[in-house]
């Protein structure tokens, strides 16, 4: 009898780094650099630079938690063996609901460049889809969930070509606007029209933190390499940095190429013909309508490769949660391909339902931001917690500085989260709100399960923490971020860091003993070896120490 279909380990460095790489370079090139413009002015330069530095410093933090669990769904398995299985299982959904998220924003920004030329899908006014535009976005998700169902190898194959050209026509837009036009007193005018705290709620609302979150592609599909400790670290940074590289080039493009008369009034006045598009438009504008033409077709190419690398992903961390016992064991089930078909199906129905409450592309980037930071906002505790309660485990790539890097990258990512503003954040911290109260009803009321095997004392942490974080954000500041104004924005920042040192502190008190850890780190990695965990498995693993 035929044993059960196991994962194929059939991506390389390359094929990583492409996951990454193309990822990062989805539809954040085709809107970021417009809307970075209008809320920091040519200051949103440096928003870039702060956005991709804050990644990085998450991404450091992943490389080596990566090669200690070298798994498809990885974050899973890890938060698991950091601090047991409640907060397992709250990741899990956070993690989920960051993931299946994305590939719809990715649709929408295609219709939004093809209203262009074929008007109907989106409102002129307010930048929404239309009911047409509902039904075309429902049809291209499924196409691109169509196409996931191949073999992980044909999956690599076709995002690695699709970079390439994802890599070649950003570049060559930064050289053509340049030649067409170029106003280098842009870099210097009307500075003053944005407040400086445009230059960090850019990074959150903008796309540009949503851009550089691609990286953790590479982390999804570890358990799909054979090599992981080697290749894993370098496709997390080389990503990062080459986005950052094309990323301030298109910023630096787009203000220089603007005639001085679109921003008169200001950069939170910044208009021109065609900004739903506005990279073809400006080519338009400049007399490179060839390459407008191009441009088209690459608003096409570019979030699809990216919905397509997130769409193979989802299904893995839909899968490694049904592993860890947090969702049904049937998402576990693998196709003749090796490919997760149910994580598949369910990844497509929810995608859908994300475009009825954030019909735009704007509407969705900033709550997409939030949940996927928030998820990875966990990588810092783990890395330390586990350096305390596993010390001798193998650690192929490890962290050097990490008692100062990785505080640094979970005070870095709290501050993406407030960045956001209070309008974001109640939609998203009530999803896990939720979820949590859910949960518990079905624990108790349902299973009756008593409360010592809940898991409660790893944690508890994890409410003062969502709370906290609800709470700033709503004495934030009014306006755009949507606060009551009782705090300054700066004031919030500093207020921010020092909670997020705090409840590191707690976080890490908070986490599972060696023993313990230990014990789930040792059947975690028989989820690596087999390909597929068992009922057994994940009931062993849902005792709490």
């Amino acid at each position: 009898m035929a044993g059960p279909a196991k994962l194929r380990r059939d991506a390389g460095v390359i094929g990583l780094l492409y996951a990454s790489l193309g990822s990062i370079i989805g539809s954040g090139w085709l809107f970021g650099a417009l809307h970075a413009a209008v809320q920091a002015g040519p200051r949103s330069v440096l928003s870039w630079v702060i956005g991709a530095v804050a990644i990085l410093f998450l991404a450091f933090v992943f490389a080596e938690l990566s090669t200690m669990f070298p798994n498809s769904g990885a974050l899973v398995h890890m938060t698991h063996v950091s601090h047991g299985d409640l907060v397992g299982k709250i990741w899990s959904w956070i993690l989920f609901l960051a993931f299946v998220s994305v590939p719809p924003v990715e649709v929408t920004a295609v219709l939004t460049y093809t209203n262009n030329y074929l008007p109907g899908l989106i409102h002129s006014g307010t930048g929404l889809m239309t009911n047409l535009g509902m039904a075309l976005a429902a049809v291209l998700l499924a196409a691109v969930v169509a196409l996931n169902f191949l073999a992980v190898r044909w999956v690599i194959a076709i995002n690695s070509a699709a970079t390439w050209w994802k890599l070649v026509i950003p570049i060559a837009t930064i050289a053509i606007l340049m030649a067409y036009s170029f106003h280098p007193h842009n870099m210097v005018a009307h500075v003053h029209s944005t407040p400086v705290s445009g230059v960090f709620t850019a990074v959150a609302t903008a796309g540009i933190v949503f851009s550089f979150l691609g990286f953790q592609q590479a982390i999804a599909l570890a358990g799909e390499t054979r090599n992981p400790n080697r290749y894993v670290p370098i496709a997390l940074i080389s990503s990062v940095l080459i986005g950052m590289l094309i990323y301030v080039g298109l910023q630096v493009a787009f203000i220089t190429a603007l005639s001085p008369q679109d921003m008169a009034g200001g950069w939170n006045h910044l208009r021109f013909t065609g900004m739903f598009g506005p990279l073809a438009a400006i080519a338009v504008t400049v007399g490179a309508v060839w390459w407008a033409v191009l441009l088209y077709v690459d608003a096409i190419i570019s979030p699809l490769g990216t919905a397509f690398i997130y769409i193979t992903a989802s299904p893995r961390i839909i899968m490694a949660a049904g592993e860890m016992g947090n969702a049904p064991q049937h998402v576990t089930r693998l196709s003749r391909q090796g490919v997760p078909w149910v994580g598949l199906v369910v990844t497509y129905f929810v995608g859908v339902l994300f475009f009825f409450p954030f019909p735009s592309w704007q509407k969705l980037v900033s709550a997409v931001s939030l949940i996927t930071v928030l998820s990875y906002s966990i990588g810092p505790v783990i890395l330390l917690r586990l350096r305390r309660a596993l010390p001798d485990a193998p650690r192929p790539f490890r962290l050097r500085a990490a008692g100062v890097l990785a505080p640094i990258a979970f005070i870095a990512s709290n501050w993406i989260i407030y960045w956001t503003g209070y309008a974001v954040a109640q939609w998203m911290f009530s999803a896990v709100f939720v979820y949590i109260v859910a949960y518990l009803l079905w624990y108790f009321v349902v299973r009756r399960r008593p409360l010592r095997e809940l898991g409660w004392q790893q944690a508890w942490w994890t409410v003062p923490y969502l709370g906290g974080m609800w709470l700033v954000s709503y004495l934030g500041p009014k306006g755009a971020m949507g606060g009551t104004g009782t705090l300054g924005f700066f004031t919030g920042m500093w207020i921010i860091a020092a909670f997020s040192l705090v409840m590191l502190w707690l976080a890490l008190r908070a986490g599972q003993s060696s023993e313990a850890a230990q014990r789930c780190a040792d059947l975690v990695k028989t989820l690596g070896s087999s390909g597929v965990d068992s009922r057994e498995r994940a009931e062993e693993l849902e005792v709490a120490p």
